[in-house]
């Protein structure tokens, strides 16, 4: 398709919803994509948010000042009162304050200077906003930040939970869900089974939104054909569940470009695939005295490292003497051969692209899983909440990496700094690891060539929006 316009002369005009309650980065790149492809973007930024880093804030301006193509709207929804929430959990409160401001997004639809042909929003979103465009005539899509093998899970919920509850709560059964491999209770996250307040997101938040997918007109994911055939076709073929909307595999989603990149000249300094690079978890810290094995585990491998930190503790992280206090007070000068320790937000698409990087240590969000995939790079799994084990056991089946499945969930036991030695040097030593990884990465790439899968499956849409447009 050589140019993305309807009968009119206009190119579909799409509206984009981030909550703030998921991950930014896939809401960017795809706002980025669609912007390329001749599309007219709004993205709408929903401002009361939990606190996010200084640098995270830093890496919002510079996307849209990258990207002056694409209209912003900040979306003021008013604080949520706490003294009602059954919970001060920052992630709850806001998604109680989104939940009971939905409504108010109407009018700035209504506002824009030309209604939207479609809106994409995150998963979170789903229930309300379906409600409330209902009678906008307005497409809805949901973008599905984590793997389709999560996403499954995540819609046959209301069915576990409503016609096999004793199953589901029993730790010694798989669970299953038609179409797709038995689940291991042990990669349900344990919030789903407690009495904690998260709790209160099993019924409020997943059941409603997920009863709420047969409403919506599709659901975007961040995967390709390859890397997860038999969830997607198990998904279209109504397999999982008969009414749920068409699924839409679109990546790895394409880096977007920004004006200032973090560049590491050490890292140009370094030979060909020696370096592994460590990032588990862009929010919640490891506990320190498993910070301290992780250190261990890379002094004793020998191999070269660059470790990014980050999480609520790495704010107060101000300069190396407190780096030291939180590590050991020598563990900088024994290292300072071998590797790097980096705080706060960086470009990690980037950094995987380097051709010093040879390994990936991380916690298995979904958007790190596609970016290794999209550069080649062999993973040591590392699960510690949420989707992440069911993302790795997807990430391990492809072939990109290993799982080390009993380390457990975080804070579950302290992993010794000689186990995740042995994970390392197998990431980083393995031919054949490399060798699947590599292959993984042409695969990744194919799907965006012309005529590959994802690029077929976007293309395929933004037509169906521009066939909407000229009727």
């Amino acid at each position: 398709m050589s140019n993305s316009t309807n009968r009119r002369g206009e190119p579909p005009h799409i509206a984009i919803l981030q909550s703030g309650l998921g991950q930014s980065n896939p809401f960017f790149r795809l706002a980025a994509m669609l912007a390329s492809h001749n599309c007219t973007v709004t993205f709408i930024m929903i401002t009361t948010q939990p606190t996010v880093s200084a640098a995270e804030s830093t890496h919002i301006s510079s996307f849209f000042s990258s990207h002056p193509e694409i209209n912003r709207i900040d979306f003021d929804i008013p604080a949520f009162n706490t003294s009602s929430s059954t919970t001060n959990d920052p992630f709850i409160v806001h998604f109680e304050a989104i939940n009971h401001s939905i409504h108010l997004l109407v009018p700035v639809l209504s506002s824009l200077p030309r209604p939207p042909s479609a809106i994409f929003s995150d998963f979170v979103v789903a229930a309300g906003l379906s409600q409330i465009i209902a009678d906008l005539d307005i497409p809805h899509y949901i973008v599905s930040t984590t793997s389709a093998r999560f996403f499954s899970t995540v819609a046959y919920l209301p069915v576990l939970i409503s016609e096999t509850p004793s199953k589901f709560g029993d730790n010694s059964a798989d669970v299953e869900i038609p179409g797709l491999d038995p689940l291991l209770v042990s990669s349900i996250p344990p919030t789903w089974l407690d009495d904690s307040p998260w709790n209160y997101l099993l019924r409020v938040y997943l059941i409603p939104n997920a009863q709420s997918l047969p409403k919506v007109k599709g659901v975007l994911i961040n995967t390709f054909n390859w890397f997860e055939a038999e969830t997607i076709v198990a998904l279209n073929k109504g397999m999982v569940l008969s009414n749920l909307p068409t699924v839409f595999p679109i990546g790895p989603l394409n880096p977007h470009e920004l004006k200032k990149c973090l560049k590491i000249p050490w890292l140009d300094l370094q030979c060909a695939e020696s370096v592994v690079y460590v990032n588990c978890g862009s929010r919640e810290p490891m506990p320190t005295d498993q910070l301290i094995e992780l250190g261990n585990a890379l002094e004793i491998s020998g191999c070269t490292f660059l470790w990014i930190l980050k999480g609520n503790k790495m704010q107060k992280v101000g300069n190396d003497e407190e780096l030291r206090e939180l590590l050991g007070d020598t563990f900088i000068e024994r290292t300072k051969n071998k590797g790097r320790i980096l705080k706060g937000w960086v470009n990690q698409e980037e950094i995987l692209a380097h051709p010093a990087i040879g390994g990936f240590v991380s916690q298995c969000e979904w958007d790190s899983v596609m970016e290794a995939a999209r550069q080649g790079v062999p993973m040591l799994a590392w699960p510690q909440h949420g989707d992440q084990k069911m993302n790795a056991e997807v990430m391990e089946k492809a072939g990109l990496g290993v799982w080390a499945k009993d380390w457990g969930w975080d804070g579950e036991r302290l992993v010794k700094g000689e186990e995740i030695k042995e994970m390392v040097k197998q990431v980083m030593e393995d031919v054949n690891l490399r060798g699947k990884a590599m292959k993984i990465r042409e695969e990744a790439r194919k799907a965006w060539e012309v005529g590959g899968s994802s690029e077929k499956e976007l293309m395929g849409l933004i037509e169906m929006l521009i066939q909407k447009e000229g009727n």
